[in-house]
């Protein structure tokens, strides 16, 4: 299958993760962010799992590379570091698997504190996980007023939500140095609140701030993994699932890994 893609110079590539099943079993998937096409899929997801793609690349390829949207998963960022030209400046940690960590942080500091007024009899926040992880504008409407009294209340999740929304201006900043300024703002706030999830959730953050912050010089977005992702389990469910980690992979470059599938000449 491999042998049926054209070698040619890939700009925006995008490196993540997809379940093969249920439980610990993962393949790392790299796509082409401009063509929205599957470029590597392998076992796994360390190192090598993302290593045996790019020592498929020649020199030119790798220099052509402009960014690499990926998350904070260390092999990830060790094998790119290794083989990707001034890599430092091209590995953008997207504002999908950021916000991910920090909705995480938000649902441990709501737990905690529903088992707390749980005990007392306090049946406040039961119930509500999804109305905090929801974005403002796809709240069902239905939700609406009880959300506005919890989000307006004296709550931790209320103040942890407030400091999830408020991270999503970081976005918005065009020059690394102003997003800078305002990270900053933002850890101080996180670590005078007292809660331990997000101030956890922030110190992971700083350490990797510099390539969060890449995404004002790259803004690449999920829109095409999110539709490939789409397209990767539609496949799965089509063929319900697959036995064989080879038979999935193969048919995941079939269907989106742009192959030239015309006869060539002899």
């Amino acid at each position: 299958m491999i042998s049926r893609k054209e070698a040619r110079p890939i700009h925006y590539l995008r490196v993540d993760e997809k379940a093969f099943r249920k439980g610990h079993s993962h393949m790392t998937i790299v796509c082409d962010l401009m063509r929205s096409t599957v470029e590597h899929v392998s076992e796994e997801r360390k190192k090598s799992s993302l290593e045996e793609y790019y020592r498929r690349l020649s020199p030119g390829q790798l220099e052509s590379i402009r960014a690499i949207a990926m998350d904070m998963w260390e092999p990830y960022f060790t094998a790119t570091m290794a083989h990707v030209p001034d890599a430092g400046a091209k590995i953008v940690h997207d504002k999908f698997h950021v916000m991910k960590y920090v909705n995480e942080a938000v649902d441990k500091v709501r737990k905690q504190e529903n088992k707390a007024l749980m005990a007392q009899g306090d049946n406040t926040l039961k119930g509500t996980k999804y109305l905090w992880l929801f974005r403002p504008e796809n709240l069902p409407a239905k939700h609406q007023p009880t959300f506005d009294v919890l989000k307006a209340s004296d709550l931790n999740v209320a103040k942890a939500w407030a400091m999830k929304e408020n991270l999503q201006s970081l976005w918005d900043y065009m020059s690394p140095g102003w997003g800078r300024r305002f990270f900053k703002r933002w850890i101080k706030w996180i670590d005078r609140s007292g809660l331990k999830p997000m101030k956890r959730v922030g110190q992971l953050l700083l350490r990797h701030l510099e390539n969060i912050l890449t995404f004002c010089r790259h803004r690449i977005t999920n829109g095409v993994a999110e539709g490939l992702n789409s397209k990767i389990m539609s496949i799965k469910r089509k063929a319900c699932g697959y036995s064989n980690k080879d038979h999935f992979k193969t048919a995941i470059y079939f269907f989106c890994g742009g192959l030239d599938l015309y006869p060539r000449s002899v």
